[in-house]
């Protein structure tokens, strides 16, 4: 009897138990949710805080390939040998810049050594000339000659400055000394981007190799990779976005300059080429590069940086930030992304604003 005394005071006593653990789970939650609405973003963290605002922007579809930055093949030059001879003083390196007149290197050649005995012989024909021309003149007029003895005479003058006017031509041409030497001069300004010569290197007009490859790398060609699924996004114009490993947080911006309307048999991908300016020469051929072709749909969405967004339990977040001491953690949906700009259809609105650095720090902070 006692202890179905005992059982059924415990049985009265147990809404009241529950209650108790319901109120303290209760006091306890609202204590963590106290907690968390009194953080405070600390001053270590406000000095660096990036903040961006929600704005509305047209939306544009990003296709990103893989590409090389190239040279500009339109604005760069092979330079030949006109003459045959022996590479002496070569004055230039790989990537060294050079101004247009500049010589690169200076041949010893029996070529030229023979165009300025041309020009000698040449000179000393037109003196003779003259001499025989001017004694049949006097001859003429003393009536000695004939007239067809001054027509020979003045014919074989000429012929002897026509000659003369080759043999300097010729010698113009391939750089007018008549030391034996032929000069290499480079023709425009730019960088040596290629070089197949060193010093007492034996040159041949007939070897068919260029000496030095030079390009004024004011502006470059970025050759891109388009697979067969992405060719019908590409266009000719379309506005492109370039970075590079070298400069991560810099963005190159150029357009679509030529589609090369085959496939690689082998890679099965379609070339495009990107035409950049390269201020500062920044770009170096043979560089990788990220690029990004930018189509617009012909709609606008809001639209935040990438980099405040947080993934979390299949969710996506941002911190709306209204001071220090107010930031909420907002679920958002997102539509897509473009370089480093998400579009976002719920949770936000224009003008909002958000964190858009230290997220995770901040997140984990709010949540604690």
């Amino acid at each position: 009897m006692r202890e179905i005394f005992k059982i059924s005071t415990v049985l009265k006593s147990l809404p009241i138990i529950i209650l108790v653990a319901l109120t303290a789970c209760s006091d306890k939650n609202q204590k963590k949710t106290d907690d968390r609405e009194s953080y405070v973003i600390p001053d270590s963290i406000m000095k660096r805080l990036q903040i961006d605002t929600v704005r509305m922007t047209p939306v544009t579809d990003a296709i990103t390939l893989t590409g090389m930055v190239d040279f500009n093949q339109d604005n760069q030059v092979n330079i030949f040998p006109l003459v045959s001879g022996v590479a002496q003083d070569v004055a230039v390196q790989l990537g060294d810049a050079v101004k247009k007149g500049q010589v690169l290197v200076t041949v010893k050649s029996s070529e030229m050594a023979g165009y300025e005995n041309n020009m000698v012989v040449a000179e000393t024909n037109v003196r003779s000339t003259q001499k025989q021309l001017d004694a049949v003149k006097d001859l003429f007029k003393n009536g000695l000659s004939s007239q067809l003895d001054l027509s020979n005479a003045q014919t074989a003058h000429d012929q002897a400055l026509a000659q003369l006017e080759m043999a300097q031509r010729i010698l113009r041409i391939n750089g007018n000394n008549r030391q034996g030497i032929y000069e290499v001069k480079s023709p425009i300004d730019g960088f040596i981007v290629q070089k197949n010569i060193t010093n007492n290197t034996i040159i041949r007009t007939d070897n068919g190799s260029n000496m030095f490859t030079i390009s004024d790398l004011k502006n470059v060609w970025v050759q891109a990779n388009v697979y067969e699924s992405n060719i019908s996004r590409v266009h000719v114009g379309a506005d492109v976005n370039v970075t590079t490993l070298s400069y991560p947080d810099k963005v190159f911006k150029g357009k679509v300059n030529k589609m090369l309307n085959v496939l690689d048999p082998a890679s099965k991908v379609m070339k495009v080429r990107i035409v950049l300016p390269n201020d500062g020469y920044l770009l170096k051929p043979q560089m990788f590069a990220s690029v990004n072709i930018l189509n617009p749909l012909g709609k606008q969405a809001l639209t935040v940086s990438s980099n405040a967004l947080m993934f979390d339990h299949s969710q996506y977040y941002v911190l709306l930030y209204n001071s220090p001491k107010d930031v909420r953690i907002t679920p958002v949906q997102i539509l897509g992304s473009n370089d480093n700009h998400t579009y976002i259809s719920v949770g936000v609105k224009e003008g909002d604003k958000v964190i858009a650095r230290d997220v995770i720090l901040i997140y984990q902070a709010l949540n604690s």
